[in-house]
């Protein structure tokens, strides 16, 4: 297993209100281990800068979810890692359109279906499937059309029951979905019509004195990579320092990824949130080991578009 400094890669920034206590514990620069420890099963553990506190702490995290019942759940449940709904095909035709979805700025015309089943099977590409309860196409619709405002819309005209493909923590899934017809558009929206497994109980608690300039919560995840060697997380930063960065270390049974910022000054700073893309390389493909995030003790969140993945809503 390995700790590594990935570079960053800006391709996102997002900005929300903090307080200015936040920052006033500081945000300076990671101290060096420099050494070479031995990892459990074999494994090897290399040190690349991250703060010892940090590292104990990940260290921490990975041996308690490492053959748990936690981590058996985990790895039997559906939880959705992707985007619960997929665009038509070829995406929007406009920029209207665009903003009408960004904003969920949808208007219904006609009825939706009832669903003659109470139940939908998710199926894995690995292979495997689960029966999970189905939603209703109402919920399905709601999942996207929050809005309601006088700006361009667009319009629901019809919805049958089919399936889509989703990115899962057991890899890509074919999951029914609602298939809503819109205006003007030869493809459906897909919405998923399977809840997700319910989360298990975090087998360890979440660091205490988090944040700090050591460890900070990450925001979600991105994405993973198709070959599983690589995944994009939002990581915490504030306004005066040089940015996320993010520690990973593997085991056989887990991914745990610590978030921290580099750089930065010890007075008084803007009272800012920031989110940044930080892309981390793996030893191997993620597989079937939870990603977990070393400041709360839980698996990372998918973060979409419109909120969290379902599994976290």
């Amino acid at each position: 297993m390995r700790r590594k400094t990935s570079p960053t890669r800006t391709t996102r920034t997002v900005q929300l209100l903090a307080t200015v206590a936040l920052f006033m514990a500081g945000t300076g620069v990671l101290a060096g281990c420099g050494s070479e420890q031995s990892g459990g099963s074999g494994n090897k553990v290399r040190a690349t800068g991250q703060a010892p506190g940090a590292a104990a702490r990940a260290r921490r995290v990975a041996g308690a979810w490492d053959g748990s019942k936690a981590a058996e759940a985990w790895r039997a449940g559906y939880h959705p890692m992707g985007e619960a709904v997929e665009l038509p095909e070829g995406g929007f035709h406009d920029k209207a359109d665009e903003h009408a979805y960004a904003t969920q700025n949808f208007v219904l015309r006609g009825r939706l279906p009832v669903a003659s089943e109470r139940s939908g099977r998710v199926t894995w590409k690995s292979g495997g499937s689960l029966t999970r309860p189905l939603l209703g196409a109402r919920e399905a619709y709601e999942r996207f059309a929050g809005g309601g405002n006088d700006g361009p819309h667009l319009t629901v005209t019809g919805a049958r029951l089919g399936e889509m493909t989703l990115a899962t923590s057991r890899g890509p899934a074919t999951v029914p979905a609602w298939l809503f017809t819109l205006e003007g558009y030869d493809s459906p929206l897909r919405s998923v019509a399977v809840g997700p497994s319910k989360l298990p109980r975090p087998p360890v608690g979440p660091a205490a004195g988090s944040p700090s300039g050591e460890l900070w919560e990450l925001r979600s995840l991105v994405e993973v990579a198709g070959d599983g060697r690589s995944v994009t997380v939002i990581g915490n930063h504030g306004a005066c320092d040089d940015g996320p960065v993010v520690h990973v270390l593997e085991t056989d049974g887990s991914v745990v990824l610590s978030g921290s910022v580099a750089g930065g000054t010890d007075g008084p700073c803007t009272a800012q949130l920031l989110g940044r893309e930080v892309a981390v390389t793996l030893d191997r493909p993620v597989g079937d080991r939870v990603l977990l995030d070393a400041a709360t003790g839980r698996p990372v969140a998918y973060g979409g578009p419109h909120g969290p993945s379902p599994s976290w809503s």
